[in-house]
């Protein structure tokens, strides 16, 4: 079984720019598509990589310029100067599940098998899915609904839930789907339950929290003139990684200086952000949803 395809890889690589003897983060290593890419580039540089799943240590390459760390990203800076880094040339973040945990299962991250409805990234995390479900009210559970999956009819769904976790714990993905069966859109059932698990799996996970203190601490860490390359899958992380790229900030928010010029800090090298052609999707169809954003630090 393949672990994972990566996105773009091309395009990405391109996007680093990368220098033979430059300092790289893979961010999220996963299969190690985008690492082995980087490692054909490099000749004395180094390429630090962090996956907060054990299981990708499987796909640790034999590398003295390799480090892999099994950390989450959000712990970027203290983990590279632990390592005597105080300075990157570039970062790539490909923040899609890997195809690994979809087609495992047990992880509970897909509503295409029965299994523990689980959603941990990071297997000793303390809150599952379920633990989660059991222990949130209808309002909190319509919060992460409408929030992290964007979804309009957030307080029905949770009000289901919550009914059906009355009457039978819901410890498993198909508990979850056999409650909200009843909402789901025809012919859109299968674009639905994404959602609701994309929602629940980024609350599990505190996906969004963690991006955040990743970017902030890769803009610190960068040098000027280092690249920041990060692939998005949904409408929420892109809005945040595109409004930093452009602003500094998360509210996409632009500061200016005393003469009215914006106080920016990166040069946005794709301003739409790149998609997959065609003769990927051929071969990759879960690449649909990617986008690829590229900014420079100034």
């Amino acid at each position: 079984m393949v672990y994972h395809i990566p996105a773009m890889p091309e395009k990405c690589i391109e996007g680093l720019s990368i220098r033979p003897d430059g300092i790289y983060v893979d961010a999220t290593f996963g299969g190690g598509g985008h690492s082995r890419e980087i490692l054909k580039r490099l000749k004395t540089g180094k390429l630090i990589a962090f996956d907060q799943d054990e299981d990708a240590a499987v796909n640790i390459p034999g590398d003295s310029r390799f480090i892999f760390l099994n950390q989450n990203f959000r712990f970027l800076r203290n983990n590279l100067k632990f390592n005597g880094i105080e300075s990157i040339d570039g970062l790539i973040a490909d923040l899609g599940v890997s195809f690994h945990q979809f087609d495992e299962p047990e992880r509970g991250f897909s509503f295409r098998f029965n299994a523990p409805l689980d959603m941990r990234m990071n297997k000793e995390g303390s809150t599952t899915a379920a633990d989660l479900i059991r222990k949130s009210d209808e309002a909190g559970l319509a919060d992460i609904f409408y929030e992290y999956g964007e979804l309009v009819n957030s307080r029905i769904i949770a009000k289901e839930i919550v009914a059906a976790a009355k009457k039978k714990p819901i410890v498993s993905t198909d508990d979850l789907v056999s409650a909200i069966g009843s909402l789901a859109p025809v012919r859109q059932e299968h674009k639905f339950y994404a959602k609701v698990f994309q929602a629940l799996r980024i609350a599990v996970n505190h996906e969004i929290e963690n991006l955040k203190e990743m970017l902030l601490q890769s803009l610190e860490m960068l040098k000027s003139g280092g690249r920041l390359v990060v692939i998005t899958y949904h409408s929420l992380e892109d809005r945040i990684v595109k409004n930093f790229m452009r602003s500094g900030n998360f509210e996409g928010i632009l500061k200016k200086d005393f003469y009215g010029n914006p106080e920016v800090p990166f040069r946005v090298m794709n301003k739409k952000g790149i998609i997959p052609d065609k003769e990927e999707l051929a071969t990759n169809s879960r690449a649909r949803s990617a986008r690829l954003r590229i900014a420079e630090k100034i």
